[in-house]
């Protein structure tokens, strides 16, 4: 599998979250390598059932492998979660009793230098979720103009050096490899400016390409609709982002259906034809906990918001 050892991200706060039952139909929209299918598939035997989605086909097969235990009670399908609605209607699956979205790197995915998301070691500029997708991190990196690429990097990386950084990696083309577009990165931002980064100074950029070529914000945005739209009432959608722009999108678009009526109080009949589609079981985010933290680093960012389908 891959070098290190997967650990699923905030698990006991998930299950506990997911308000799992023996005999319920679960999503994992976000596979990876199985670890947190594994356990709700653990968690509701002997008759719960578990669909899991990904785009990444290796990332299926490798949890293919870790869920043999329970490969009866599991469906797994190659194919985005905003291809959710569809395929579950496929399997006749009118609704289910939780969804799961962990919007994080895979280890197989962060561990593989050749799939190219990061910047440790020497791979190619690739960053694909899908293998299949025309979109590399290249592409972007070697054709897009400068003030596209400096956009980019602001908006989807939050960078403030964003146009410095675009103007050293176009006087620096072509770039082939994650580690030369890191130190292209690296040489863009003054030293005294690096020495105050907590994180390597081509943290953000890479967030930013990664999120441009698998267009994961328009990929959030599209799938909280669908899924509280597919959960039967009582069922839950836990979802765990990992920086501020996919969890802003979750809070946001769970603020939205948990809205009441907003008439005037004198008023008599609702008339706006609003009313709670969600009640939020989280009210601030749940965060992994100092012991996590330190058994699993990449838990720092996590955070964990959770919705109750009326």
């Amino acid at each position: 599998m891959t070098d290190r050892i997967h650990i699923p991200v905030m698990l006991t706060e998930v299950l506990d979250g997911l308000a799992l039952r023996p005999d319920g139909i679960y999503v994992d929209g976000t596979l990876g390598l199985g670890g947190h299918s594994f356990e709700i598939l653990k968690a509701t035997a002997p008759t719960g059932k578990l669909v899991g989605f990904d785009r990444d086909q290796q990332a299926i097969g490798h949890a293919a492998e870790h869920l043999t235990p329970y490969q009866d009670r599991a469906q797994l399908v190659h194919a985005s979660y905003i291809e959710m609605r569809a395929q579950l209607a496929r399997l006749e699956i009118p609704a289910v009793d939780g969804i799961l979205l962990d919007l994080g790197l895979s280890s197989l995915q962060l561990d593989r230098p050749e799939r190219g998301f990061s910047f440790r070691e020497a791979g190619p500029l690739d960053m694909r979720f899908d293998m299949t997708a025309a979109l590399t991190a290249a592409d972007i990196v070697n054709t897009w103009d400068e003030e596209e690429l400096a956009n980019l990097i602001y908006h989807y990386g939050e960078e403030r050096a964003s146009r410095r950084i675009a103007k050293t990696i176009v006087n620096n083309r072509p770039i082939s490899t994650t580690k030369a577009l890191a130190e292209v990165v690296a040489t863009a931002i003054p030293p005294k400016m690096r020495r105050k980064l907590k994180i390597h100074p081509a943290t953000r950029t890479f967030q930013a390409l990664r999120i441009a070529v698998n267009s994961e914000l328009n990929a959030v945005e599209t799938v909280i609709p669908e899924a509280l739209d597919l959960l039967a009432p009582g069922g839950r959608l836990a979802i765990i982002s990992f920086h501020s722009l996919e969890d802003r999108l979750v809070k946001v678009a769970f603020r939205e259906a948990a809205k009441d009526c907003v008439c005037p109080d004198e008023q008599l009949l609702c008339v706006c034809g609003h009313s709670p589609q969600i009640k939020l079981i989280t009210r601030k985010p749940l965060k992994a906990t100092a012991e996590e933290i330190a058994q699993n680093p990449r838990s720092r960012s996590a955070k964990l918001r959770i919705a109750e389908k009326i």
